[in-house]
């Protein structure tokens, strides 16, 4: 029988936490209801602000924590929604007291615009850009990506997500009324210490094998349940987490029928039992709840809790030792709870899409080999590079290579020692094979990143230009390893 979020939790009262977090924290419904982000419509405007502040956020219920957010957030931002054939004039002003980059994860412009770790903003500084947009509707987001303290940055709130529209969902079949059948879920885990309050000081496990956290929060919330109409619910999925890898599943059977991936909507939706999500990576699914029984959203265990893993020895859930449990069963990430009251807007699913699927020439391709490297040298120090992308960590003054405009290239990656989600900037790909064989269902759509368990065959067409002063980053996005060197740039020239 799987342990549930609540079970760890009661069974963890050595690390002093469990005992005082409310008990909104259930495996079934009986929390508080999940709020959505709020939502920054710049679709009409063309134009909107983003303000990183610090604030407090009392994620348990005990002691607040020390966190950022954008806006009237104090922690994560609000959902921005663009867009996605017209430019928008983006503003962001720095009220932190230390610099941050924020990148525009998945959005196709050029480098200078791109918000890399060349571009950060210093303190009481706005950075005022246009974001000149012309590509599919997609579900994509906005984080740090700030030189050496990604991880951190994100740790503390510094990312949202944003909706890229054509405004033709309808047309679609596509549920589209936010926060009532479109649910927006930014799925993070995070670890609290026995007052409540969260806590990111990374080992030197976490260095090697990327941060873990022992609660799930959904938008920032811990416990939430969430409430949908009687219908077809659509969740858009993003994993804003550092490390961890997602195996999500309906806990009762219901199938995730996938209709957009990272860069786009498929042709058609494609029932999936399981969906496998990895840091940076987002899904759009639809589930039918049109028999008005509830149900929860589960994840399976971690992929990434294998040799390393062991090698490294388990930190344990609450420091209680549990978590190395909870890995091998599987958890709770978010209960649903039916409202049969108001009329469901989508109560079937739709047969087609209309998304364009990936279909390059690469008759014509330039090929390149990414190794990403976990250094095992590192492992006996702290501090300094410790991971690599084809024996060479991250420098900022040295660029990787340059890639011609306009060129389609097909990248060989290889993971090493683990599964790493590359992440590559200005581009969005075609995966054109996993480990030899055919490409999983996740992955058949356009993409900005990938998780490579072993090795992953991919193409794009570099369309967008980077200067070599204003580079594109390619990465693995488990965050400690970006932050440890598991990076490189490139120009488009």
């Amino acid at each position: 029988m799987a342990l549930t979020r609540r079970d760890l939790l009661m069974g963890a009262g050595a690390a002093g936490l469990a005992a005082g977090l409310p008990r909104t924290i259930r495996a079934q419904a009986g929390g508080a209801v999940l709020r959505m982000p709020p939502l920054l419509d710049a679709t009409s405007s063309g134009a909107f602000d983003l303000v990183a502040r610090a604030g407090e956020t009392n994620f348990t219920g005990r002691d607040p924590s020390a966190t950022w957010g954008f806006n009237n957030q104090t922690f994560l931002g609000p959902t921005l929604r663009l867009a996605a054939d017209r430019a928008v004039a983006a503003s962001v002003t720095n009220r932190l007291t230390e610099p941050f980059a924020l990148h525009w994860h998945g959005l196709l412009v050029p480098g200078h615009a791109d918000g890399g770790p060349h571009l950060p903003i210093a303190p009481d500084k706005t950075w005022a850009i246009e974001l000149d947009i012309n590509q599919p509707p997609a579900t994509i987001w906005y984080h740090s990506h700030t030189h050496l303290r990604t991880a951190d940055h994100v740790q503390k709130g510094l990312a949202g997500v944003i909706q890229l529209t054509d405004g033709r969902d309808d047309e679609r079949g596509l549920p589209a009324e936010y926060g009532t059948d479109d649910l927006t879920l930014v799925i993070q885990d995070r670890s609290f210490d026995g007052r409540g309050r969260m806590v990111y000081d990374p080992g030197m496990r976490d260095e090697m094998m990327g941060f873990t956290g022992d609660v799930i929060l959904v938008n920032g919330q811990v416990g939430a349940r969430a409430v949908v109409p009687r219908g077809i619910v659509r969740l858009r999925l993003l994993n804003g987490s550092n490390a961890r890898v997602y195996d999500l599943a309906s806990r009762a059977g219901r199938s995730l029928h996938l209709v957009a991936t990272d860069a786009g909507f498929l042709d058609r939706p494609a029932p999936l039992k399981t969906l496998r999500l990895a840091p940076g990576e987002r899904a759009e699914v639809l589930i039918d709840f049109s028999d008005g029984a509830s149900d929860v959203l589960v994840s399976g265990p971690n992929p990434n809790t294998g040799m390393m893993g062991g090698m490294m020895g388990g930190r344990g859930m609450m420091g209680g030792g549990i978590m190395d449990s909870a890995e091998e069963a599987g958890f709770d990430v978010l209960p649903i709870e039916v409202d049969s009251a108001p009329a469901a807007r989508i109560d079937r699913l739709p047969e087609s899409i209309g998304g364009k699927m990936p279909d390059l020439d690469t008759r014509n391709a330039s090929r390149r080999d990414i190794a990403l490297e976990t250094g095992m040298g590192g492992m006996m120090r702290r501090g300094g590079n410790r991971h690599s992308i084809n024996g060479q960590s991250f420098d900022m003054d040295r660029l990787n290579f340059s890639v011609q405009r306009g060129a389609t290239e097909i990248w060989t990656i290889e993971g090493q020692m683990m599964a790493h989600p590359l992440h590559i900037h200005g581009v969005m790909f075609q995966v054109l094979s996993e480990n030899g064989g055919p490409v999983s269902p996740r992955n058949r759509g356009w993409k900005d990143t990938v998780l490579v368990d072993g090795r992953a065959e991919i193409a794009g067409r570099f369309d967008q230009p980077a200067t070599p002063d204003k580079p594109f980053m390619f990465h693995c996005h488990i965050l400690e390893h970006e932050d440890g060197g598991m990076m490189g740039q490139f120009s488009v020239v």
